[in-house]
Formats: C-alpha cells, sequence, structure tokens
C-alpha cells in the first residue's frame, strides 16, 4: 500500500501542476488573438449610432462592465477567483446570458451524444478486433480491410456521408438541429421523439469513426499477445485455452483503456465536427461560435472545461493501470 500511495501521490502532483499551467494557457491565448472582443456587441448597440464620441464612451463602458480595462495579472486574479465559483462572467457574443448558463445547458446535448456513442463505438470496435485476431479466417480477411477503409475516412467525410445519403437523398432523418424547429423544449413525448429522431445521424458518425481505430489496434495487440512467449508456455503446460484467451485479451485491453479514457477526455472537442455539420446545439457549436466572435470568457470556459475532462481521464487510466496491470503492482511492492 505504500508502494501505492507513493505512485499515485507523485501522479497527482504533477496532474496539479499541470493543471495550473494550463489554467494560465486557458486565460493568456485566448486573449492573444487579433481583434476588439467588445466590437460583438457594438455592432448589435451602436445600430443607428452616428456620433463617434458616443460609440467609444459606449465602448469603454463595456470594457470596464467586462475588466478588459484592467492590466492582464488583475484580470487573470478574477479569473481565477471567479472560476473557483463557477462564476466566468457574461458572454460577449450572447450578452447578457452568462457564460455558465450557456456551457452547463450546452453540456447536456454533448454528452448526451458523445458519451454513448464513444462507448458504443469502443465496445464493437474492440470485439471485432479480438474477433478478427483470435478466429482469423474469413473475419480478419473482411473486418480488417472495413474497418481500415473506415478509420481513413475523416471524421467530417464521414458525417457528411450519412448526411447526404440518409438526410437529404433518402429523408430518413432530418439533416439539422437536436429536435423540430417548431417545438418548444418541455416532457412529452412529441418533444422526446422529436430528439432521438435527429440523434442518430450524429450518433452513428460518431460511432462509425470510433469503430474503425479500435478495431485496427485491438487486433494488433490481441496478434502480439498471442503470440508472446508466455502464451506458448502455458499451452505447453497444459492450461486450458479459455484461461490462455482471458489473459490475453486483458493484457491487449491496456492500450484501449487508454484511448476510451483520452476519448471521454476530449469529448468536447471531439463534439466539433459532428455538432457543427449537423446543427446540434452542444458545446462543440458554442466552441466554433465563441472563437469565431472572440468571445474571451466563454472560451476560457470551454477550454478549461476540456482540460479538466483531459486530466481527469489521464489520472483515471493511472488507476485503472495501477490496478489491473501485474508489472505496476510488482514495481510498487519492490
Amino acid at each position: 500500500m505504500k508502494g501505492f500511495r507513493k505512485y499515485y501521490g507523485q501522479k497527482i502532483i504533477w496532474y496539479l501542476i499541470t493543471f495550473v499551467i494550463a489554467v494560465f494557457l486557458n486565460f493568456i491565448l485566448p486573449r492573444l488573438m487579433p481583434g476588439d472582443p467588445t466590437s460583438a456587441i457594438m455592432s448589435k448597440v451602436a445600430v443607428g449610432m452616428t456620433d463617434t464620441t458616443a460609440i467609444q464612451k459606449v465602448m469603454a463602458e463595456y470594457s470596464a462592465k467586462f475588466g478588459l480595462d484592467q492590466p492582464m495579472y488583475i484580470q487573470f486574479f478574477n479569473f481565477v477567483k471567479n472560476a473557483v465559483k463557477l462564476d466566468f462572467g457574461v458572454s460577449f457574443t450572447q450578452y447578457p446570458r452568462t457564460v455558465s448558463d450557456i456551457v452547463f445547458s450546452s453540456f447536456g446535448w454533448t454528452l448526451a451524444l458523445q458519451l454513448p456513442a464513444i462507448i458504443v463505438g469502443w465496445i464493437l470496435g474492440n470485439v471485432l478486433g479480438a474477433i478478427a485476431a483470435y478466429i482469423r479466417g474469413v473475419f480478419d480477411k473482411v473486418i480488417l480491410p472495413v474497418c481500415m477503409f473506415i478509420s481513413n475516412i475523416p471524421t467530417f467525410g464521414l458525417a457528411i456521408i450519412l448526411l447526404v445519403v440518409f438526410g437529404v437523398n433518402l429523408k430518413w432523418f432530418p439533416t439539422s438541429g437536436a429536435y423540430g424547429f417548431d417545438l418548444i423544449p418541455n416532457a412529452s413525448l412529441e418533444f422526446y421523439a422529436s430528439v432521438l429522431h435527429h440523434y442518430w445521424l450524429p450518433f452513428f458518425s460518431i460511432v462509425l469513426a470510433a469503430i474503425g481505430g479500435q478495431a485496427i489496434g485491438m487486433r494488433s495487440m490481441s496478434i502480439y499477445e498471442l503470440n508472446a512467449d508466455y502464451v506458448k508456455y502455458s499451452r505447453f503446460l497444459g492450461i486450458k485455452d479459455r484461461k490462455i484467451v482471458g489473459y490475453v485479451f486483458r493484457n491487449a485491453m491496456l492500450p484501449q483503456i487508454t484511448g476510451l479514457a483520452m476519448s471521454l477526455g476530449t469529448m468536447m472537442g471531439g463534439a466539433l465536427v459532428a455538432e457543427t455539420i449537423f446543427s446540434y446545439p452542444g458545446l462543440g457549436s458554442t466552441l466554433l461560435s465563441a472563437v469565431t466572435g472572440q468571445d474571451y470568457p466563454l472560451i476560457s470556459a470551454c477550454t478549461l472545461m476540456i482540460t479538466i475532462m483531459v486530466l481527469l481521464a489521464n489520472l483515471f487510466v493511472e488507476i485503472i493501470y495501477g490496478l489491473i496491470d501485474p508489472r505496476i503492482k510488482a514495481a510498487q511492492q519492490d
């Protein structure tokens, strides 16, 4: 137990250092973008205004309101202080709506779309890869080429193909949105049916994109483990093949668990393509609109959430590895 405490303690310290650096970069990088973010608000507020002095005065008021007239280090400390309370200020592009309201309202859509799709794609890909490696024959000759073909299609290309074929040509599914444009979100069967109908195209675009890479990775690792010396020695000792295969696929799963954790950690960043193409109202679309509108608070909140999710995913992998990988257990006991 002492070895594990030291192992995990060192990991947590490094993650905390990484988090501090990431928070600083999340704050400073959006502010290095050229342009004036208050211009997005002024384009709405100053409609019909011709007095240049009045326009400049209004811009100065908004700069003071958002704290942009303060030195950068003061802005940073205010950002950190407010972020601890989950207060990221007011959005520039969706003023006067708060950033926290925008992020949390979008997060539900992204979570409902990305999480099931990533897990389903991961499970199917690993099952297909394991079958192709263990049974070989026709499974390997069919599954491997198909998976390689799918994995080499760009995510946006796969989404567009599904959109054109099943949305535009066959008209089986809607081409945009998360529910009907004539509906208001409510707890009715009509609304839930509309959400489910709009759900399938972006869902399958993510699942298909995940299956190919996972299947290829699982097949390669499984073949490597099946040809390892411990497998040959175990068979020589007469150990049942079912038990050997259990150890083989457990070892082959270790890199795949890393892939799953990283996919979950970068869930919000990976949502950008699918949500943009299908006009899905999740965090990906929110981040895109924030970048195009130079919305500093919204960009910082989104990227900070990505950072936290990636770090937690990596920490989760470290914990799982320490529990299931016998090599790490042995190293901590020495």
